[in-house]
């Protein structure tokens, strides 16, 4: 089973910047996709940012060009660099681990609080 933990999320004015990290307790290396959800109150949870174990990404509309994710191998850890912050991106991020072992897993992290302020 591989065990995510969040952390970075915190208060920042509208135009800040935060970057949240995904530490996972496996080697991430073979894990196919690592994500970035969010989830604000009364809304569903929504998929922010993608990256696959080849280094390919992807990002939800709202968020491209603002928001960037990588990973450390190395460290077993995934970002997210958020930019240019809107309080419409304050919601509860969580970190998610998508791979396929004989069939697909999912694993995920207990959430981090971005709140930005207008």
């Amino acid at each position: 089973q591989v065990q995510l933990v969040e952390s970075g999320g915190g208060l920042v004015q509208a135009g800040g910047s935060l970057r949240l990290s995904c530490a996972a307790s496996v080697s991430i290396a073979s894990i196919n996709y690592m994500r970035w959800y969010r989830q604000a109150p009364g809304k569903q949870r929504e998929m922010v940012a993608t990256i696959t174990s080849g280094g390919s990404t992807n990002y939800a509309d709202s968020v491209k060009g603002r928001f960037t994710i990588s990973r450390d191998n190395a460290k077993n850890t995934v970002y997210l660099q958020m930019d240019s912050l809107k309080p419409e991106d304050t919601a509860l991020y969580y970190c998610n681990a998508h791979w396929y072992d004989g069939e697909w897993y999912d694993s995920w992290g207990q959430g981090t609080q971005v709140t930005v302020s207008s």
